[in-house]
C-alpha cells in the first residue's frame, strides 16, 4: 500500500486518500527545505490531512507517520461539524442566537432579520452569496463599534479594520496597526466577539503574549476572556462550517 502511494506522489504535493473510520481524507504533502522533521495537521473543516516534510525525507516515511497517528487523526477529524449551507429553512447562529433562513422567490432581495428569522428573496441559487454579503456587512458594523470602544478605552486612535475569512486565527494585528477580524465571528455570542477584538486592540500596545499583554487585556475586556477562549475551542470548527456547501 505504502509503496503504491509513494510511486504516485509528485515532488511537492499530492492528495491520495487515507481512510479513517470509514471516511476518505486527502493527504496534502508539502516539502520544505527548512523543515527538519515531519509535521502533521488534521483539518476538520476542509476534511483533509496536511503533511510538511524535509526535502530529503522519503514519501513512504510520511505515509508511515500518518498510519502511526491514526488514532490521533481519528480524534481530530471526528470534530468535523456538519456543513450548514445558506439555504431555505437552514438554522444558523447570529451573535449566538439561533436564526432560521426563510426564502421566498417573490420577496425582496434585500436580506432582512426579524424575530429570529432571516428573510431573503430572489432566485434560490442566489441565497448564499446574498446572505454572505449581508453577514460581512453586519459584522463590519458591529466589529467597528467594538474596535472603537476598546481603542477609546486604551487611549489610542482607531486603526483600519479588515474583515476576512482566515482559517488559522479569529483576529490579528499587523505591525502597521491594521486589525483583521474573521467575519465568521458574527455567528458567535457577543461576549466572544468582544473578547477577540479586545485581544487584538491590546496588541496595539504589546505585540506579544507576555504577562503585560494579558494584564492589559484583563483591563480592557470587561468579561471572562478564558470563558470566551473556551467557547471558541469548543465551537470554533462549527463556525467555519456555516455557509459552506
Amino acid at each position: 500500500m505504502l509503496d503504491r502511494l509513494s510511486a504516485i506522489f509528485s515532488k511537492n504535493h499530492y492528495d491520495p486518500q487515507f481512510t479513517i473510520d470509514g471516511h476518505d481524507y486527502p493527504i496534502l504533502i508539502t516539502r520544505n527545505a527548512r523543515a527538519r522533521n515531519i509535521s502533521l495537521r488534521a483539518d476538520p473543516v476542509r476534511r483533509e490531512i496536511r503533511i510538511t516534510m524535509p526535502n530529503y525525507a522519503q514519501t513512504s516515511q510520511a505515509l508511515e507517520f500518518v498510519e502511526k497517528k491514526r488514532e490521533w487523526l481519528s480524534a481530530k477529524l471526528s470534530l468535523a461539524a456538519k456543513h450548514i449551507p445558506f439555504d431555505h429553512r437552514a438554522i444558523i447562529g447570529i451573535c449566538g442566537e439561533e436564526v432560521e433562513i426563510i426564502w421566498d422567490e417573490t420577496a425582496s432581495r434585500h436580506v432582512t432579520l426579524k424575530e429570529q428569522k432571516l428573510y431573503v428573496g430572489g432566485p434560490r441559487d442566489h441565497i448564499s452569496p446574498r446572505i454572505t454579503r449581508w453577514i460581512k456587512a453586519q459584522a463590519r458594523k458591529i466589529f467597528a463599534k467594538d474596535l472603537a470602544h476598546y481603542c477609546q478605552k486604551l487611549g489610542v486612535a482607531t486603526p483600519r479594520l479588515s474583515i476576512g475569512d482566515p482559517r488559522s486565527r479569529w483576529g490579528s494585528c499587523s505591525s502597521n496597526g491594521t486589525i483583521r477580524i474573521s467575519w465568521r465571528l458574527y455567528f458567535a455570542p457577543r461576549f466572544v466577539q468582544r473578547a477577540v477584538i479586545a485581544h487584538e486592540v491590546a496588541h496595539l500596545r504589546h505585540m506579544d503574549h507576555s504577562k503585560a499583554f494579558y494584564a492589559l487585556l484583563d483591563i480592557l475586556y470587561e468579561g471572562n476572556r478564558k470563558q470566551a477562549d473556551k467557547w471558541l475551542k469548543m465551537h470554533g470548527t462549527g463556525l467555519h462550517m456555516v455557509g459552506r456547501e
